[in-house]
Protein backbone atom coordinates (compact mmCIF):
# COMPACT_ATOMS: atom_id res chain seq x y z
CA UNK A 1 0.00 0.00 0.00
CA UNK A 2 1.55 3.47 -0.79
CA UNK A 3 1.65 6.03 0.89
CA UNK A 4 0.64 10.15 -1.02
CA UNK A 5 3.34 12.28 -0.21
CA UNK A 6 2.98 16.16 -0.52
CA UNK A 7 5.26 18.11 -3.24
CA UNK A 8 6.81 19.39 0.03
CA UNK A 9 7.38 16.37 2.03
CA UNK A 10 8.77 14.65 -1.03
CA UNK A 11 11.26 17.65 -1.60
CA UNK A 12 12.29 17.70 2.01
CA UNK A 13 13.34 14.58 2.18
CA UNK A 14 15.43 14.21 -0.67
CA UNK A 15 17.23 17.47 0.76
CA UNK A 16 17.19 16.08 4.09
CA UNK A 17 19.31 12.66 2.77
CA UNK A 18 21.63 14.79 0.67
CA UNK A 19 22.48 17.14 3.74
CA UNK A 20 22.56 13.74 5.73
CA UNK A 21 24.86 11.88 3.32
CA UNK A 22 27.43 15.09 3.06
CA UNK A 23 27.12 15.52 6.72
CA UNK A 24 28.18 12.05 6.84
CA UNK A 25 30.78 11.53 4.24
CA UNK A 26 32.94 14.16 6.01
CA UNK A 27 32.08 13.06 9.10
CA UNK A 28 30.50 16.28 10.48
CA UNK A 29 26.96 14.23 11.57
CA UNK A 30 27.15 15.25 15.36
CA UNK A 31 27.64 18.71 14.65
CA UNK A 32 25.94 19.27 11.75
CA UNK A 33 22.86 17.64 13.81
CA UNK A 34 23.99 19.84 16.90
CA UNK A 35 23.60 23.24 14.54
CA UNK A 36 20.75 22.20 13.15
CA UNK A 37 19.10 21.77 16.85
CA UNK A 38 20.47 25.37 17.62
CA UNK A 39 19.05 26.48 14.90
CA UNK A 40 15.75 25.54 15.36
CA UNK A 41 15.88 26.30 18.66
CA UNK A 42 16.40 29.75 17.51
CA UNK A 43 13.31 30.15 15.13
CA UNK A 44 11.03 28.62 17.91
CA UNK A 45 12.09 32.06 20.08
CA UNK A 46 12.16 34.20 16.84
CA UNK A 47 9.15 35.07 15.07
CA UNK A 48 11.16 37.68 13.29
CA UNK A 49 13.74 35.02 12.05
CA UNK A 50 10.43 32.41 11.41
CA UNK A 51 8.63 34.47 9.37
CA UNK A 52 11.80 35.47 7.65
CA UNK A 53 12.37 32.00 6.41
CA UNK A 54 8.97 31.33 5.42
CA UNK A 55 8.87 34.83 3.29
CA UNK A 56 8.90 34.76 -0.46
CA UNK A 57 9.23 37.95 -1.01
CA UNK A 58 13.08 38.18 0.27
CA UNK A 59 15.66 38.64 -2.18
CA UNK A 60 18.51 35.58 -2.60
CA UNK A 61 20.73 38.40 -1.75
CA UNK A 62 19.02 39.47 1.90
CA UNK A 63 18.31 35.58 2.30
CA UNK A 64 21.91 35.05 1.77
CA UNK A 65 23.45 37.86 4.03
CA UNK A 66 21.15 36.76 7.04
CA UNK A 67 22.48 33.52 6.53
CA UNK A 68 26.04 34.13 6.48
CA UNK A 69 25.76 35.70 9.47
CA UNK A 70 23.68 33.48 11.47
CA UNK A 71 26.17 30.70 10.38
CA UNK A 72 28.84 33.32 11.44
CA UNK A 73 27.12 33.89 14.72
CA UNK A 74 26.04 29.98 15.68
CA UNK A 75 29.43 28.90 14.32
CA UNK A 76 27.60 26.82 11.89
CA UNK A 77 29.67 24.15 9.73
CA UNK A 78 30.82 25.22 6.32
CA UNK A 79 28.43 22.17 4.83
CA UNK A 80 25.51 23.27 6.89
CA UNK A 81 26.18 27.17 6.24
CA UNK A 82 26.32 25.77 2.23
CA UNK A 83 23.29 24.37 2.66
CA UNK A 84 21.72 26.68 3.63
CA UNK A 85 22.46 28.59 0.74
CA UNK A 86 21.82 26.32 -1.83
CA UNK A 87 17.99 26.18 -0.26
CA UNK A 88 18.05 29.88 -0.95
CA UNK A 89 19.88 29.40 -4.49
CA UNK A 90 16.66 26.85 -5.15
CA UNK A 91 13.92 28.86 -3.59
CA UNK A 92 13.41 25.90 -1.02
CA UNK A 93 14.14 27.65 2.29
CA UNK A 94 10.85 28.03 3.40
CA UNK A 95 10.83 23.92 3.79
CA UNK A 96 13.62 24.48 6.45
CA UNK A 97 11.45 23.18 8.92
CA UNK A 98 10.64 19.87 7.13
CA UNK A 99 13.93 19.55 6.06
CA UNK A 100 15.70 19.52 9.50
CA UNK A 101 12.78 17.67 10.96
CA UNK A 102 13.64 14.77 8.51
CA UNK A 103 17.50 15.02 9.41
CA UNK A 104 17.34 14.85 12.98
CA UNK A 105 14.79 11.59 12.22
CA UNK A 106 17.20 10.19 9.73
CA UNK A 107 19.91 10.91 12.93
CA UNK A 108 17.99 8.93 15.44
CA UNK A 109 17.35 6.51 13.10
CA UNK A 110 20.86 5.73 12.11
CA UNK A 111 21.25 5.49 16.42
CA UNK A 112 18.92 3.22 16.34
CA UNK A 113 17.02 4.91 18.18
CA UNK A 114 13.21 4.86 17.99
CA UNK A 115 10.50 7.62 18.73
CA UNK A 116 7.91 7.22 21.31
CA UNK A 117 4.58 9.46 22.34
CA UNK A 118 3.74 9.92 26.12
CA UNK A 119 1.11 11.19 27.43
CA UNK A 120 0.61 11.46 31.30
CA UNK A 121 -2.06 13.28 33.70
CA UNK A 122 0.62 14.91 35.93
CA UNK A 123 4.37 16.22 35.56
CA UNK A 124 6.73 13.50 35.21
CA UNK A 125 10.20 13.86 36.73
CA UNK A 126 13.56 13.63 33.99
CA UNK A 127 13.79 10.27 36.56
CA UNK A 128 10.76 8.77 36.18
CA UNK A 129 10.99 9.44 32.12
CA UNK A 130 14.78 7.94 32.09
CA UNK A 131 13.06 5.03 33.86
CA UNK A 132 10.52 4.48 31.65
CA UNK A 133 12.81 5.28 28.88
CA UNK A 134 15.14 2.33 29.90
CA UNK A 135 12.78 -0.53 30.65
CA UNK A 136 11.07 0.32 27.13
CA UNK A 137 14.66 0.27 25.28
CA UNK A 138 15.09 -2.94 27.40
CA UNK A 139 12.58 -4.68 26.48
CA UNK A 140 12.55 -2.98 22.67
CA UNK A 141 16.22 -4.02 22.36
CA UNK A 142 16.36 -0.18 20.86
CA UNK A 143 16.65 3.31 22.64
CA UNK A 144 13.64 4.85 23.08
CA UNK A 145 13.45 8.37 22.39
CA UNK A 146 10.06 9.86 24.18
CA UNK A 147 8.04 13.07 22.66
CA UNK A 148 6.33 13.70 26.30
CA UNK A 149 3.74 15.86 26.63
CA UNK A 150 1.06 16.48 29.50
CA UNK A 151 -2.97 16.23 29.14
CA UNK A 152 -4.87 16.97 32.66
CA UNK A 153 -7.69 15.32 31.34
CA UNK A 154 -6.66 11.99 31.52
CA UNK A 155 -7.82 11.97 35.32
CA UNK A 156 -4.69 9.55 36.31
CA UNK A 157 -2.29 7.07 34.03
CA UNK A 158 -0.30 7.13 31.10
CA UNK A 159 -0.75 6.79 27.01
CA UNK A 160 2.47 5.44 25.35
CA UNK A 161 2.28 4.99 21.67
CA UNK A 162 5.55 3.46 19.41
CA UNK A 163 4.81 3.50 15.92
CA UNK A 164 1.36 1.18 15.31
CA UNK A 165 1.43 -0.04 19.44
CA UNK A 166 -0.55 1.64 21.82
CA UNK A 167 -1.23 1.12 25.41
CA UNK A 168 -3.33 3.17 27.22
CA UNK A 169 -3.22 2.99 30.95
CA UNK A 170 -5.10 5.81 31.81
CA UNK A 171 -8.10 6.46 34.19
CA UNK A 172 -9.96 8.07 31.63
CA UNK A 173 -9.95 5.20 28.68
CA UNK A 174 -10.78 2.38 31.99
CA UNK A 175 -13.75 4.55 32.47
CA UNK A 176 -14.79 4.35 29.62
CA UNK A 177 -14.30 0.81 28.83
CA UNK A 178 -16.34 0.38 31.92
CA UNK A 179 -19.23 2.40 30.03
CA UNK A 180 -19.36 0.32 27.32
CA UNK A 181 -19.46 -2.74 29.44
CA UNK A 182 -22.33 -1.41 31.85
CA UNK A 183 -24.47 -0.07 28.23
CA UNK A 184 -23.73 -3.68 26.37
CA UNK A 185 -25.12 -5.55 29.88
Amino acid sequence: MGTNKTFSTETSERYSRALFEVAKDSNELSKIENDIKSFQLLIDSSSEIKNFMQNPTQTINTQNSVINLLAEKLGFSKNLKNFFLLLIEKRRIFFIKKIFDSFLRLCSKKRGEIKASLVSSKELSQTELDEISKDLSKSMGSTIKFDYKIDKKLIGGLKLQLGSFMVDSSIKNKLKKYKQVMLED
